[in-house]
């Protein structure tokens, strides 16, 4: 574990004191154990973990990137623009299995928007003690959500004045100033730039070696309380911090007479520098932090801060541990014992960081030159406090199982619960995807980042030869010569395939020399390559690129081996979906009209998009009927999905029809469709909206039933809604009234039929939606644009580039022809449209 971990491509120390300050708020104002900025990054659709409080950088690291489209809190309150509470860690399950996977223990998780007008930066996040119910932390929420629009309103300040309010580093990690009474160890201090003011507790003169009353006023005096080179370091270090850039880690400085002590800077307000100064001096010798009972304990002691900076180890701790005590104090438990690096000890950690329940776990020691005694192992207990995690270690005696392993003596047996965060996640991801593309995307955002690669491609097989399916970070065209390959091809691809076993290479000489003369992307890196295998039937292979050299261990192998197998599983079920969808939609376009009725006065255009979530066909439609001399108009959609809903919508277009051929009054045809839809019994209801046109007079009368208002297009641009009185929707009550208003159609005039679907998205209220629609048809027609199809096709673009559609949608146009006069600009230019 590291204190910083930003890299070179970091932004200005004045944006990242900012978000400092903002982040150590935010868990303040939330009560939280832990709190975050995330950042828009220079990245498409990725959101970065900017600055981290309250926990090591690392052990947060599967959430250092988020994507915007993934089922994560974080993305969900910045794609929504809503706050994102999860109350427990029940709730975070049932709503975000992914984040609740990762983090299998009691907490809560609250996530703001950080907006500023239409402008979205990031999301401001907080993960505290979880509570029964949400409404218990609705004034945390409140706090929170001010705290955000105050980040919003600043960052939109350092935008206009030409700063990039982006992120694509990693997280600057910082400790959150302590929230209890110093202890005897530790003393506060805090210096006033403005006036020279150092002011001190009686912790910190103690530390100094100064009496009581004799603690140095002024940064000079305090500089040189310290010896010669601390006395240079120090006004540097506290400028520095002033101006919104503290040192993230702890600085080694020593007193007068030689006794080391840490030193731990923060700007309690960085967003006005120079701004005042805290400093935390602690002594990092056994003797300060424990009492000299703790050192002659038989077990082992250490104390981590909440940087996981080990601040206090009594001999025993670091005589098991193989690390001597001044390689402990002060550094990363982690780089002091790296072998303590692995996933186990990380959630151990994690969790007791984030709960107060003590942790207890196992870990096997390696041999070293100093204690060569292989095969031993450890038993760690950790206990949570406000500042720091209190550990201790004892041996737990084991003997040789003669296999290698290891069986327990005494005690209990190794921590059984392997690490299984990644697949896990990826499973449940998988889960979420039903097409090809969709499972690439997951395995681009969630098996990639966890494993470090940056490269991608994923094959499927068809007719015993593999088809490119998804590419991501290759050479442009480099793939190419590999698409439509036979399996008797002698490729690592293909070769990992027919055998069934992966192929790892640890350079790019290994592969070469493995196949030679295959083309390589790169000339340094590693390569893996997995069979897709479900079922005991090849789907096609997978590869993973990495660009920097790494070694494919036991556990990488079996862990890429089993994910390879649930990608597997995911796409041969996207290949069924993609089939049944096919089928799907050729039903759904079975009932929806095939040719519109026309009039020579007027043209018509209408389209229909199907909802992309789910394969299930919908039930909104259109037609436009022959009625009398005249045209009907109709518009609706049936609520839900499924065989149900376009069974029903097939029945009521169907009455619809017969209504309408009939020239029956709307208000009428209306009634007689909804009594149909109550006989029919479907357990649905539905929306309608009918329009009845004379042509000649451009006179319609318009009737509707629970869906949204049309919109009307003037010869001269300017488009309305149109507000008319309207009925409860069909099916519901058999009395229900259905008044109809009348609107004049002039020549070269545009009506808008159309259904939620192409209004209406999750956050955000239907009438903006509406709005955005109005504004896009008033300028929909432009110089060119001759046809209502192109119109009907501008105010549908969005729609059909959109990946994510929860809802299906139907648009129907209506222009009305004249004999337009050439004086008359307006119908001139109708006539062009028309």
């Amino acid at each position: 574990m590291t204190g910083s971990v930003g890299d070179e491509r970091e932004p200005p120390g004045l944006l990242t004191a900012l978000l400092t300050g903002a982040a150590v708020d935010a868990m303040r104002a939330a009560g939280g154990h832990a709190g975050g900025v995330y950042l828009r990054s220079r990245a498409p659709g990725m959101l970065r973990l900017a600055v981290l409080t309250g926990l090591p950088g690392p052990l947060f690291q599967p959430w250092w990137r988020v994507h915007v489209d993934r089922p994560f809190p974080v993305a969900e309150a910045h794609r929504l623009g809503v706050p994102v509470v999860l109350a427990n860690a029940t709730e975070a399950m049932r709503r975000h299995p992914q984040l609740a996977a990762g983090l299998p223990f009691a907490f809560g998780c609250l996530c703001v928007p950080v907006v500023s007008g239409t402008h979205a930066y990031g999301v401001l996040t907080v993960l505290r003690p979880p509570v029964d119910d949400a409404t218990r932390i609705a004034a945390e929420v409140e706090r929170l959500t001010l705290l955000a629009d105050e980040l919003g309103a600043a960052l939109k300040r350092f935008e206009d004045e030409g700063t990039a309010v982006v992120w694509d580093g990693g997280p600057h990690c910082v400790r959150p100033p302590s929230g209890g009474p110093a202890p005897g160890h530790a003393g506060r201090f805090t210096w006033d730039p403005a006036t020279d003011t150092v002011r001190a507790d009686e912790h910190a003169h103690a530390l100094l070696g100064r009496e009581r009353g004799m603690f140095p006023r002024t940064l000079d005096a305090l500089a040189r309380a310290v010896t010669p080179t601390g006395a240079l370091e120090m006004p540097t270090l506290l400028r520095e911090a002033a101006a919104g850039r503290p040192p993230a880690l702890p600085v080694p400085v020593y007193t007068e007479h030689g006794a080391p002590r840490l030193l731990t800077l923060w700007s309690p307000d960085p967003s006005r520098p120079p701004a005042a100064v805290s400093g935390f001096l602690v002594d990092p010798s056994p003797g300060a932090l424990g009492d000299a009972a703790a050192d002659l304990l038989p077990q082992g002691v250490f104390c981590v801060d909440r940087l996981g900076l080990v601040v206090y180890a009594n001999p025993r701790a670091a005589h098991l541990l193989g690390v001597p005590p001044r390689g402990l104090l002060g550094r990363s438990l982690f780089d002091a014992a790296p072998w303590l690096n692995q996933p186990a000890c990380e959630d151990h950690l994690r969790a007791a960081l984030l709960t107060p329940e003590p942790a207890h776990f196992h870990v096997r020691r390696p041999p070293s030159d100093a204690q060569p005694f292989e095969g031993d192992w450890l038993s760690f207990s950790v206990y949570p406090g406000p500042d720091r995690l209190t550990c201790t270690v004892v041996p737990e005696n084991r003997v040789s199982d003669g296999t290698g392993g290891a069986t327990a003596a005494d005690g209990p047996g190794p921590d059984t619960a392997a690490p299984v965060y990644r697949p896990i996640v990826l499973a449940i991801a998988l889960t979420e995807a039903v097409t090809a593309r969709q499972v690439s995307e997951v395995v681009m955002r969630e098996l990639l980042p966890a494993f470090g690669g940056n490269r991608l491609a994923i094959y499927l097989l068809q007719e015993r030869h593999l088809y490119l399916a998804w590419e991501s970070g290759f050479p442009k065209g480099f793939l190419a010569p590999f698409q439509g390959v036979a399996l008797d091809a002698r490729l690592p691809g293909v070769e990992t395939l027919t055998t069934g076993r992966p192929l790892f290479f640890d350079s790019m000489r290994q592969l070469a020399a493995a196949y030679p003369g295959i083309p390589l992307d790169a000339e340094e890196g590693t390569r893996a390559f997995l069979p897709l295998i479900a079922s005991g039937r090849p789907v096609g292979s997978c590869i993973l690129g990495f660009d920097r050299p790494r070694s494919f261990g036991a556990e990488d192998r079996t862990v890429l081996t089993a994910l390879a197998g649930l990608i597997a599983h995911a796409l041969e079920k996207a290949q069924r979906y993609d089939t049944e969808a096919a089928l799907a939609r050729g039903l759904q376009q079975a009932l929806l009209p095939r040719r519109l009725s026309s009039h020579p006065s007027v043209e018509t255009a209408g389209r229909y998009l199907p909802g992309t979530e789910g394969m299930e066909v919908g039930g909104d439609w259109y037609d436009v009927v022959e009625a009398g001399d005249g045209l009907a108009l109709v518009i609706g959609d049936v609520q839900g999905h499924g065989v149900q809903a376009a069974a029903t919508m097939g029945q009521l277009r169907t009455a619809v029809r017969a209504f309408a051929l009939g020239d029956r009054p709307p208000e009428e045809v209306m009634a007689g469709t909804n009594h149909l839809l109550i006989d029919l019994d479907p357990g649905q209801f539905a929306s309608c909206c009918y329009v009845r046109l004379d042509p000649a007079r451009g006179v319609a009368r318009v009737v509707r039933a629970g869906h949204p208002p049309p919109l009307l297009r003037s010869p001269g641009g300017r488009t309305r809604v149109v507000d008319l009185p309207g009925g409860v929707v069909l099916g519901v009550d058999p009395r229900a009234h259905y008044p109809v208003t009348e609107l004049l159609l002039e020549p070269g005039a545009i009506l808008a039929l159309y259904t939620d679907g192409l209004v209406e998205r999750p956050g955000r209220d239907i009438d903006e939606g509406i709005t955005a629609l109005r504004l896009a048809l008033e300028r929909a027609v432009e110089p060119g644009v001759r046809r209502l199809a192109e119109v009907a096709d501008r105010l549908t673009a969005v729609a059909r580039q959109a990946t994510d559609r929860p809802d299906d949608i139907a648009l129907l146009l209506a222009a009305r022809h004249g004999d337009a006069d050439a004086t008359d600009p307006a119908r001139g230019a109708s006539r062009d449209l028309l």
